[in-house]
Formats: C-alpha cells, sequence, structure tokens
C-alpha cells in the first residue's frame, strides 16, 4: 500500500528533540581539556610561524631577495589569518550552531 505524499512530508518534519546536554558522557571533561590543549598548542605553532615569516620577509627585504621576501609575506598571512581563526573557533561554532537551531 503506498503512502500519500502529504504524509511522507509530516514524517520527514519530525522533530525527533535531540539537543546537545553536556555532562551526558563520560569523559566529557577529558576531551574538553584535549581540545584546549590542541587549540593552544595551535596558537603556539602559529606565533612561531609568524616569527619565521616574518624573519624570511626582513632578510628577503635586505638582501634583495624578492622570491623569499614574497614568501615570507605569504607566510605572514597565513599565520595571521590561522591565528585569526583559532581565536574564533568558539564563535564561530556557537553562531552556526545557533543558526542550525533556528532551522524548523
Amino acid at each position: 500500500m503506498s503512502v500519500p505524499l502529504a504524509d511522507r512530508v509530516i514524517q520527514l518534519a519530525y522533530d525527533p528533540g535531540i539537543s546537545p546536554k553536556g555532562g551526558g558522557l563520560p569523559g566529557l571533561s577529558v576531551l574538553k581539556n584535549v581540545v584546549n590543549s590542541i587549540n593552544m598548542f595551535g596558537i603556539i605553532a602559529v606565533v612561531g610561524a609568524l616569527a619565521v615569516s616574518l624573519g624570511v620577509w626582513a632578510w628577503g627585504h635586505h638582501t634583495g631577495g624578492h622570491q623569499a621576501e614574497a614568501n615570507g609575506k605569504k607566510g605572514a598571512v597565513v599565520a595571521a589569518g590561522a591565528a585569526l581563526g583559532l581565536g574564533a573557533t568558539n564563535g564561530i561554532v556557537a553562531f552556526f550552531s545557533g543558526l542550525g537551531s533556528q532551522v524548523h
């Protein structure tokens, strides 16, 4: 027996009632600590990458190495973008999570 189209659409729009909840699984605090540590490691790596890129940029500029200067500039921009992304991670996830929770 076939199901009418209207009943199929109603089944697709069913709300399962699932939402994020903290404290439901054991080890959640450990996972948060691991992710925080990975984020800190990334920020420290970006600081090192930015320092190296700025050094290559300066060295290329003062020695007339245009390729090294261009690579230093690119590295500095990429490192700055990575720092922006790492710092804004919580805000980006919270924004899109809130946006996704408004979809009905």
